[in-house]
């Protein structure tokens, strides 16, 4: 078994692909429109979804924006350098709302971001 995807619903697609390709460096792997359907599913990553877990965002055409509710936690992104990763995003307009830093009662180096439709990533060292 291997874990293929996660899916985030999102109220603005073309906000959300520049997000994580243009802030996060992603690919935009695919996108499909269903019009029966009145959908559209962008799917995006760090590599091939052959060999990679990747990003499912899913545009309902006619909802502008979802509530995230309390249930919903984070996506974390391994990066080389987390404190280099949030100078990179914040020159690319995407905003930290966790400063680099060790985090509470440990000592692993961590960083929070939000996408346009403030869904929370967490930024890791990979070392």
């Amino acid at each position: 078994m291997r874990l293929l995807h996660t899916m985030l619903r999102v109220g603005n697609l073309d906000a959300s692909i520049t997000f994580y390709t243009e802030v996060l460096g992603m690919q935009l792997l695919r996108r499909n429109d269903y019009p029966d359907g009145r959908f559209t599913l962008a799917f995006l990553g760090y590599g091939p979804e052959s060999e990679n877990t990747v990003l499912e965002l899913t545009h309902n055409w006619d909802t502008e924006r979802y509530d995230l509710g309390e249930g919903y936690g984070h996506i974390a992104i391994g990066v080389e350098d987390v404190y280099a990763a949030c100078d990179r995003i914040r020159d690319s307009g995407g905003k930290v709302i966790r400063e680099p830093g060790p985090m509470q009662h440990g000592s692993t180096v961590l960083a929070f971001v939000e996408d346009p439709d403030g869904y929370k990533i967490e930024l890791l060292s990979d070392s």
